[in-house]
Order: C-alpha cells, then sequence, then structure tokens
C-alpha cells in the first residue's frame, strides 16, 4: 500500500521513471544513461544536462543518494524512500490501464 506522501511526487515525467528504475542498483550517471536508453528500446534518451539535473532534484528530495565515488564518478542508487515512489508510480500506471481496459472493453473486469 502506498504512502500517501509519495503520492506527493507523482505522476513522475518519463525521465525521471526511467532514471529511478535504472537506479534500482547503484549506476554512475553515464550508466543511467546507457541504462535508460537500453529499457527504454531507445525511445528515451537522456543527455547529461538533464540527468544531473533530475539527479540534483531526486538527491535533494531524498530519493536517490551518492553511495560512493570511483574517482571523478559518484554513483548513486534509489533510497528505500525512491523506492516507495517508484512502486507508487506503478501502481498508478496498472490503475490507469485497468480503467482503459475496463473503459475499452467492459466484459474484461
Amino acid at each position: 500500500m502506498q504512502k500517501s506522501q509519495d503520492k506527493d511526487f507523482l505522476p513522475l515525467s518519463e525521465a525521471t521513471f526511467f532514471i529511478m528504475l535504472a537506479l534500482l542498483t547503484p549506476q554512475h550517471g553515464y550508466g543511467v544513461m546507457q541504462m535508460v536508453e537500453e529499457v527504454s528500446q531507445s525511445s528515451v534518451v537522456i543527455g547529461p544536462g538533464t540527468l544531473y539535473g533530475a539527479f540534483s532534484n531526486l538527491e535533494k528530495e531524498k530519493l536517490i543518494e551518492m553511495v560512493r565515488e570511483e574517482g571523478r564518478r559518484k554513483v548513486y542508487q534509489l533510497t528505500p524512500k525512491g523506492r516507495e515512489v517508484l512502486l507508487a508510480q506503478r501502481d498508478r500506471l496498472e490503475m490507469m490501464i485497468a480503467l482503459y481496459d475496463k473503459n475499452i472493453d467492459p466484459e474484461k473486469e
């Protein structure tokens, strides 16, 4: 069950959703950009400016955290709060799909 404060972050933008999805495992920025492009089948391509702006906002909201530095690279991952928000987004999308299916095919309940 999602917490009401998780809803404060919803809906996630498409870019933010894929960035957070990539950060389920620790990643540095370039790794996140590659993973987002791969997971989205190249439908979402994130540039460095967008990525690091998102990192800054997500870190400020305590949805991601830096876990270590590897030379000049910083490695980030989702926090428990970030995982809850990502789960809340998934639940939101599932609800939207169910509503769509119900209205397109009323027999599908």
